[in-house]
């Protein structure tokens, strides 16, 4: 079973197998507005926790998606370039970005939980 956790800039990770998926939350997707662009990361780039990834555009404003962990992208999310609309209607499922082979899985652990990652919205 994969648990999800959760950046401070507010990416979603869930880790199977070695393997993170990776997208922005229904809050950042809220905060953005409409998703008419995203730039997605090409297969085989290395990526660095905390690092720019990829890249989200709406109606209000472009906006950096950063990679949770470190690690190499294995796959990105290609519907997106077709339909960048996903994002809004399900950020944290079908709207996710790319999927990155992890250096150190464990390192998730140091990523905030569900309820942690609540509470840190609530007190934006």
């Amino acid at each position: 079973m994969s648990e999800t956790r959760f950046t401070e800039q507010h990416e979603w990770v869930r880790i199977e197998n070695g393997v993170a998926t990776v997208g922005i939350t229904r809050y950042a997707a809220e905060q953005l507005g409409d998703v008419v662009y995203v730039e997605l990361p090409a297969i085989g780039k290395k990526v660095e926790a905390e690092k720019e990834a990829a890249v989200v555009e709406s109606v209000k404003a472009a906006s950096e998606v950063y990679a949770p962990l470190s690690g190499e992208v294995v796959a990105t999310n290609d519907a997106l370039s077709a339909d960048p609309a996903k994002v809004n209607a399900d950020p944290e499922g079908e709207g996710w970005f790319m999927k990155i082979r992890l250096v150190n899985p464990g390192d998730a652990q140091k990523l905030m939980t569900r309820d942690a990652y609540d509470a840190f919205v609530k007190g934006l």
